[in-house]
Parts: structure tokens; sequence; C-alpha cells
């Protein structure tokens, strides 16, 4: 059952994992007015309301988005094209979320197993890195990596084996949507939601185990022997 009356207020939490992965899109970069522009630029290609897209296309794979008006274009190599477009075109259109550039530099001088798993393509998520100059995850999972996108929790059970974790179910997952959460929990995962994008009762009904605001909240305490304990600030308690 939903619960929205408290506050972002529980006291701070240490968290350990073997191993990270995070979502990107609405998770470690703000790009909705860049997706907003995208969509309608492709929904009157399409002669399709952007509204009617727009409704349903957040986390999931613009070839499944693309598959339901125009199957013609749900195909890889014309999502790259277009994805690869966006921050180009609209690269002023995105900032990183709050916190997001501090836990991605401490995960990757801690020396911490951790990795992105994206709805978006390689070319919107090299294109993003570049733009907006953040750290480099060395473990990728990205659209074209896998037969079906989110909720489907492959996508996190890739990311689970690039990170070379196969048999830990000790992993946290870092995610914005309902679809990823469901997705990381499908996995067997904790997930740590962030309300960038959807409301409290969205995240609460997906799954969530943790709700944040955003990653201003989370913090590596260290690494040891492989292991990530995460600080966790300001959670969501009733």
């Amino acid at each position: 059952m939903s619960n929205s009356t408290g506050s972002f207020s529980a006291p701070p939490q240490i968290l350990t994992f073997d191993g990270l992965l995070s979502d990107f899109d609405g998770t470690i970069v703000d790009s909705t007015d860049a997706i907003v522009k995208h969509w309608h630029k492709i929904g009157a290609e399409l002669g399709v309301d952007p509204a009617t897209i727009l409704a349903t296309s957040h986390g999931r794979r613009s070839i499944d988005t693309l598959q339901l008006y125009d199957p013609t274009k749900a195909n890889w190599e014309y999502v790259s094209y277009v994805e690869g477009r966006i921050p180009q075109e609209y690269g002023s259109d995105a900032v990183e979320i709050p916190g997001a550039r501090s836990l991605l530099s401490a995960l990757d001088e801690a020396g911490a197993r951790w990795g992105v798993v994206t709805s978006g393509t390689r070319a919107l998520l090299e294109g993003w890195l570049g733009v907006l100059n953040l750290t480099h995850p060395d473990v990728l999972v990205v659209a074209e990596d896998v037969e079906l996108g989110k909720p489907d929790p492959r996508c996190y059970l890739l990311g689970r084996t690039r990170l070379g974790l196969e048999h830990s179910p000790a992993l946290v997952v870092l995610e914005d949507a309902p679809s990823g959460i469901k997705a990381g929990k499908a996995a067997g995962f904790t997930v740590i939601a962030l309300t960038t994008t959807h409301t409290l009762e969205q995240l609460q009904a997906a799954g969530a185990d943790v709700i944040i605001e955003d990653l201003r909240s989370i913090s590596v305490k260290s690494v040891v022997d492989g292991r990530i304990e995460l600080e966790v600030r300001n959670a969501f308690q009733a």
C-alpha cells in the first residue's frame, strides 16, 4: 500500500554490496527537456501526437516505442542514428542529476565494481558522457545488448555478469523509473529509487526498497575486499 505521509529524513544507514548498477537517463543525467524535443521531432515525422509517445516512452527502449508506431523504423541502425543526434542537437538541455558527478568519481576512484545499465543506445550514452564530461563506466549494458528491455530483468542480470559477479545476489540498482525498478527487483537486487522523474507513490508501487530525492543522499564510504559500503542519508520514511 502506498504511504506518502512521511518525509525524506531517515537517519544515515550504511549498506554493503558487491556491486552497483545504475540506470542513466533520469538517474545520472536529467535529459528530460532534450528527450521531449527529440520525441516532438520524431512524432512530427511519424504523424503521431508526441504526448501519446511521451506518456509511455520513459525508461523504455526507443526501438520498443517505435515498434508501436512505425515498425519500419524499429531497427538499430535508425535508433542509433536518431539517439546519437540527441546530445549533439540538444546538449545544452541536459544536466547531471545532483550528486551524480561526485558519486561516479568516488566509485571509480575507490575501485568499486560498478556499471551503467540503460535503455538508451550506446550512441546516446557515449554522447551524454562526452557532453557532460562525466566519469566513463568500464561496464556498460545498452539497449542493443538485450532482446527485451526493462521491466525484463535480463539487462541487470547481464550487468552483474559483466561485473564478474554472476553468483552474487548482493547488488544494488539505482533507478528512477517504475519499469527499471521492476527490472532490478525481478533480478533479485536491492533497488534505491530517486524521485527525479516519478512520484513517490509510483516508486513505492513499483517495489523500490529505498527512496531518495537524488544522488546527494548517497556517498561511497569505502571499498573493502571488493565490497562497496554506501552511506544513504535522508531516505524517505513514513
